[in-house]
């Protein structure tokens, strides 16, 4: 740490397999500016894979739960930021990814029971497209509100059921959805923001280089970037699909109904 501190250096302790161990009295994890402890299957402690890093910088410690969490810039420490609100989430406007992130978020418990639900996958499947045809029946005639094409010889597995709400005067996106949801539907996904204009990649550019002609080139992510899909974007709607009581769909397809009835006066 002395000569951490002589040079600017950051140091990092690896006590994968030093839990409980001490270094002139102080105990392992408290002497650098962070340290890692491994949960694997062979160590003191263990959740079948993973593991934990320590530190007493918030700045540091929320930097590292972002990287392990696609660079989400609402996860944090404090009651609640694990995950983010169902308010923040459904928002066409969100910006998502604060900085560069990675998926880390799979330990073996999770998969014992993922591999659990693929024994009973098609079962699941087959509810969602259940789901999605009662959907697909209550906007039927609806003019401003268009479903997903799926062409001949495609089975859509409806992640979720996804339309696009044709513009408007009277009514837009979230005037829409707080209706819904005042009427008793479970919510409505916004299309994610475009990737190339979350904050991220408005603080970066691209280099590349073209071998013929000899040309190097630099790419900004700009909007305009993408029309195309920069238009249809904030006019898309994602209704939740997976329900497991066919019943408890219908009453959100019902509120669907009542909201496009509301909005059609």
């Amino acid at each position: 740490m002395n000569i951490a501190k002589r040079y600017n250096l950051f140091v990092l302790e690896d006590d994968a397999q030093c839990f409980l161990g001490y270094y002139k009295g102080r105990i392992v994890g408290s002497i650098g500016h962070a340290a890692s402890f491994s949960f694997q299957s062979s160590k003191h402690i263990s959740s079948g894979e993973g593991g934990m890093i320590a530190t007493s910088d918030e700045e540091l410690a929320n930097n590292i739960r972002r990287f392990g969490s696609l660079g989400y810039g609402a996860v944090g420490a404090g009651a609640g930021k694990g995950k983010i609100s169902k308010e923040t989430i459904q928002d066409p406007k969100y910006e998502r990814h604060i900085s560069m992130g990675w998926n880390y978020r799979m330990p073996e418990l999770c998969a014992a029971v993922a591999l659990g639900q693929i024994e009973r996958l098609q079962e699941l499947v087959n509810m969602r497209q259940k789901v999605a045809k009662l959907y697909s029946e209550a906007i039927a005639g609806c003019g401003w509100m268009i479903s997903q094409s799926v062409p001949e010889g495609f089975v859509h597995s409806y992640w979720t059921y996804a339309v696009k709400l044709e513009n408007n005067p009277q009514f837009n996106w979230v005037d829409f959805r707080n209706k819904y949801m005042e009427l008793g539907g479970d919510g409505i996904y916004a299309a994610w923001q475009l990737t190339y204009l979350e904050p991220v990649f408005q603080r970066t550019s691209y280099h590349f280089s073209t071998l013929s002609p000899p040309i190097r080139r630099i790419q900004n992510f700009k909007l305009g970037l993408c029309p195309v899909a920069e238009s249809l974007q904030p006019l898309l709607l994602q209704f939740k699909t997976n329900y497991l009581d066919i019943d408890v769909a219908s009453q959100k397809v019902e509120a669907l109904s009542k909201s496009i009835s509301y909005f059609t006066r």
